[in-house]
């Protein structure tokens, strides 16, 4: 293989700073650095990851440590493969791989809420994943074509409960341009679609109506779809659709429609568990068992999330 150009980012902590040695481990872990030893860090020299450094020695250097981002070149091309290999990913991707067949061998026993929970959450864990894996190959086109082919499969038998998360940034929306429309999602609504309902109503669109669509390609044209795939508002790298509301427009500063956004995060495609999380779950499982109407559900759980968005401040 070439030579290639490498980043090392050198740090030193003051020995009581535990917060702040912690908070660097999550930032490291979170860019897919590799440890060359304690306060020693690897990454391929590129725009993006020269970046990440220089935030992660911001952070350093706020705690009254130092840091210093130095970039470099391998002498010969073995010393490249060792660097290499030290981000090979192959275990990771090996573990996915064990849980998208798990999932699809208990497939005839497991409800089919189960089972997009727990896609969700093997989709959420394979694009943060990808986003690491800095010298990509035959592991992880493997564990993608297996993703691949379950929602092939769950989308046969009218099982893909969940759209596939794009790619890309979120642009910013004009409200303006967002009043008195049609909105169109997936009928029999869960979580995340009930959740981004309610916010529609509340914060965007205040004279919303809804149609409930059996599938994405009955949506009618004049209807702004949300939480299918295609649709113009649904999951985007690790967020749900409510989250993807929130970004678009400009909602994300209100501290309460953040921390519903978590719980939804939560209930849609997996993560930490949050304490309000199975009391909603029951409750919207409820209203779904006795509430065949789609309309009716969603005037059902209206007062649910404004309950919920009261009790975090509102704000």
């Amino acid at each position: 293989m070439k030579p290639c150009s490498w980043l090392l980012l050198v740090v030193s902590l003051p020995g009581p700073s535990k917060a702040a040695r912690m908070r660097l481990w999550r930032a490291i872990r979170t860019s897919g650095a590799m440890a060359l030893r304690d306060g020693s860090y690897l990454l391929p020299a590129r725009e993006d990851t020269k970046a990440l450094f220089e935030e992660h020695a911001a952070l350093v250097t706020a705690e009254g440590g130092s840091a210093r981002v130095l970039a470099f070149r391998s002498e010969e091309p073995s010393q490249d493969d060792a660097l290499v290999a030290l981000f090979d990913r192959g275990q990771e991707y090996a573990a996915l791989l064990e849980r998208i067949h798990a999932i699809r061998l208990t497939l005839d026993e497991t409800a089919a809420t189960e089972v997009s929970r727990l896609l969700g959450s093997v989709r959420r864990d394979l694009t943060a994943l990808t986003a690491i894996d800095y010298f990509a190959g035959s592991a992880r086109t493997q564990a993608e074509a297996a993703l691949s082919d379950l929602q092939s499969l769950l989308a046969a038998r009218g099982e893909l409960d969940e759209p596939s998360a794009q790619q890309g940034s979120i642009e910013p929306q004009d409200l303006a341009k967002f009043q008195s429309k049609l909105w169109a999602t997936r009928a029999r609504p869960w979580v995340d679609r009930l959740a981004s309902a309610w916010l529609i109503k509340r914060f965007i669109d205040p004279n919303a109506t809804f149609v409930w669509i059996a599938r994405p390609a009955d949506c009618p044209k004049r209807a702004i779809g949300f939480d299918f795939d295609g649709a113009r508002f649904t999951h985007v790298g690790t967020k749900v659709t409510f989250e993807v509301l929130l970004a678009s427009f400009g909602l994300e500063q209100s501290a309460g429609l953040v921390k519903l956004a978590s719980i939804v995060h939560v209930l849609d495609i997996g993560g930490a568990q949050i304490a309000e999380a199975p009391g909603l779950a029951a409750i919207l499982a409820g209203f779904k068992e006795r509430i065949a109407d789609d309309d009716e559900l969603l005037t059902a759980a209206m007062p649910v999330f404004d309950a919920l968005h009261a009790s975090f401040g509102s704000s």
